[in-house]
């Protein structure tokens, strides 16, 4: 199916049901290697159909490398994994050019690909590169291509960057751009587990059998899911809420709720409110829709903008909760919209 490619409802229910079938089997697959972290597996798998990066933010130990892991297990899709830290270069993740010497003496200059070559990359620990080094991803994540001396090199489809840090109160890390942060679909958290989670996790892990996950579904599969993605139905009232909620994160508008004046500098930018109605498109395909409702927007509104909202100073050294100021942000929402059509 190509992106110009016009379905008719009957097709549109067919694709709804074969999606649902492999994002269950993606979820079940997943779920056999990783414990618990629902909401975290549900968002990945979200941000993976709709072809966004995905930062994961958590202490180490977590499982947030299993899970991409197990994700590129499950796919049959390429997989490279980067291990950032500070001494690490640009070059060391997008390739270099180097002088080779061939059989008959003869040297020529090629180009040896970096780590960033593949379907899906792994940036494990991105926040303890310098800011330098982990800018070599930004043409990547954005333009799906590298420039290597003057040179550029298109990146195979589907590319997608998960992204791991460390909460930054660690020693040793660096706060990700604001340029970068923004080209992130999600940033997810991974919580601790709990008591029986833990239980369950020691007995998968150090017993005599080790969890894998097997391939369910090909490449070509998950890049026919995005043209059908896009052509899910989004009503004009629907798609007011969603740029409602991402004018409210801007702390000079108009009716722009008390906190997040207080404690937002710079509010979300428009791939936000992109990042809302792709997730949310997902979301219905999800529940076997094929229109996008309110509730999908408000499912994904912390993800998608939690580090869109630049705080100041003040929300700092108050160190404000994001996801505090986002709620905020779609109740202005909501009363924004109720007047026009009920929520």
């Amino acid at each position: 199916m190509t992106e110009t490619t016009i379905i008719t409802p009957e097709q549109a229910q067919q694709w709804a049901e074969r999606f649902r079938t492999l994002i269950s089997d993606l979820t079940a697959e997943v779920s056999a290697v990783i414990v618990g972290m629902e909401d975290v597996v549900r968002s990945t798998l979200i941000a993976l159909v709709a072809g966004g990066h995905v930062l994961l933010e958590g202490m180490p130990g977590l499982g947030k490398t299993l899970l991409v892991r197990t994700l590129s297990d499950a796919l049959d899709l390429s997989f490279s994994r980067i291990q950032f830290t500070p001494d690490l270069m640009p070059a060391d993740i997008t390739g270099t050019t180097v002088l080779w010497e061939k059989p008959g003496g003869e040297r020529e200059f090629v180009f040896q690909p970096g780590p960033v070559f593949a379907n899906v990359v792994l940036a494990d620990e991105i926040n303890r590169a310098t800011p330098k080094t982990q800018s070599a991803l930004l043409e990547a994540m954005q333009e799906h291509s590298v420039t290597v001396a003057g040179q550029t090199r298109c990146l195979e489809e589907p590319f997608l960057v998960f992204a791991t840090q460390n909460p930054i109160d660690l020693e040793g890390t660096y706060p990700l751009p604001e340029a970068q942060l923004d080209r992130f679909l999600f940033k997810l958290r991974v919580d601790y587990p709990s008591l029986d989670e833990l239980h369950e996790i020691m007995n998968r892990t150090t017993g005599h059998q080790v969890a894998c996950a097997r391939k369910v579904a090909t490449r070509d599969e998950l890049l026919a899911l995005g043209p059908v993605v896009r052509q899910v139905a989004v009503a004009k009232h629907v798609q007011d809420f969603a740029l409602q909620i991402v004018l409210a994160t801007h702390p000079d508008n108009e009716g722009t709720p008390e906190p997040v004046k207080r404690f937002v500098s710079f509010g979300s930018s428009p791939r936000g409110a992109q990042a809302l109605l792709l997730s949310g498109k997902v979301r219905a395909l999800m529940d076997g829709r094929f229109n996008v409702a309110r509730d999908d927007i408000k499912a994904s509104a912390n993800a998608a903008l939690r580090h869109r909202m630049i705080p100041n100073f003040e929300g700092l050294a108050e160190r404000i909760d994001p996801d505090t100021l986002v709620a905020e942000a779609v109740a202005t929402a909501e009363a924004r919209c109720e007047k026009d059509v009920p929520v």
